[in-house]
């Protein structure tokens, strides 16, 4: 590449850090380009900026999947409800507090209950079960990844005591996240849902796939700027990875180049923004998480599952981590923080 256009690069990535805001003919240029020293010094002034406001700590957060029944038809999924192969399971509310407990004991103070849309737990007993895990672990954060739901739902939830919501938009573009959602499912209730937890008073993160069928430089591109609109606590991303038992089975997987490009410009972009270094980062490739936070990660989230029902949670193929004890998943990802010269640290690891 020229010294001219190289020269222009960099000073296209100092305007996004100055202005917190990107072209979308600069998010293309950044996309498309291969020179690896442009690449590197995007991903040095990431981590200086997330060096800047969190310093050199990693936060943990203990991912608990308590159950893969989900009502939702989701093109992209391993259990959408269609899939006759998926090994369904739920964990009983004995099963997640004994993983709360474990978790605890090896230092997390943030649990996320993950799972899919699934009717058997009703607002009820999310609330009954977040009131438990508060009760216990006064000092704990609760985070719940379960979907789509109405207004009151979320306001029960968190009037129970839940801090935090993530809910992944999938595509700030209506016509892409027809794309990769059946008919009943509706955008902008997506979208409402996000706005409602932003009301309510959450900890709130959003988030896409990077690499889905038919997403394009403009679909990015609007994520980005509803990302900027949103302003929320925490932005997830990774990979697409194709699952075999879905319609998408056979499509090409995203890559880890362009989610830690990605990943880079959300941090110039948010700067306080909690950045998670995906599974799916390192399930593509064997050190994607460390590479995550060299490009500006903050957050990591080992599981904290029954190791018996973690192959089950199957939403794409060759997940990493399905038969490591929560305890090994622990130890082993705090020796990947430190070999990049990260330290996972024990605290909620709130925003700010």
């Amino acid at each position: 590449m020229p010294e001219r256009c190289m020269q222009m690069l960099k000073q296209i990535i100092t305007e996004i850090e100055n202005r917190q805001n990107i072209t979308r003919d600069q998010l293309a240029l950044l996309l498309e380009t291969t020179d690896t020293g442009d690449i590197a010094f995007l991903h040095e002034r990431a981590r200086k900026t997330a060096d800047a406001i969190y310093g050199k700590q990693v936060f943990i957060r203990g991912l608990i999947e308590f159950t893969n029944y989900c009502k939702n038809d989701c093109i992209y999924c391993g259990i959408r409800k269609s899939n006759r192969k998926a090994e369904r399971y739920r964990l009983t509310e004995e099963e997640i507090l004994s993983c709360c407990a474990n978790g605890y004991e090896l230092g997390f103070r943030t649990f996320v209950l993950q799972g899919g849309e699934d009717p058997y737990f009703t607002d009820d007993k999310i609330c009954a079960l977040i009131r438990q895990i508060k009760a216990q672990y006064p000092d704990c954060a609760v985070t719940l990844s379960i979907g789509e739901k109405e207004h009151d739902s979320y306001q029960a939830f968190f009037d129970a005591g839940a801090d935090r919501y993530l809910l992944r938009h999938e595509t700030a573009d209506e016509a892409h996240y027809g794309k990769l959602h059946p008919a009943e499912m509706f955008w902008k209730h997506r979208m409402d849902c996000l706005w409602d937890l932003k009301e309510i008073g959450y900890q709130v993160g959003c988030g896409f796939m990077v690499g889905s069928p038919e997403q394009t430089v403009d679909t990015l591109y609007e994520d980005l700027q509803f990302i900027r609109k949103l302003q929320p606590h925490m932005v997830g991303i990774g990979p697409f990875i194709p699952q075999k038992d879905t319609p998408f089975g056979e499509k090409k997987a995203g890559t880890m180049e362009d989610t830690l490009r990605l990943l880079s410009i959300i941090r110039l972009l948010q700067p306080h923004v909690l950045l998670p270094s995906t599974t799916a980062l390192g399930t593509i490739h064997p050190l994607g998480r460390e590479k995550g936070i060299q490009a500006g990660a903050n957050v990591v989230m080992p599981n904290l599952s029954p190791v018996a029902v973690r192959e089950k949670y199957k939403l794409y193929d060759n997940k990493i981590c399905t038969g490591d004890e929560a305890a090994e998943c622990r130890h082993c990802m705090a020796r990947r923080m430190e070999s990049v010269g990260y330290k996972v640290v024990v605290n909620r690891g709130d925003y700010h």
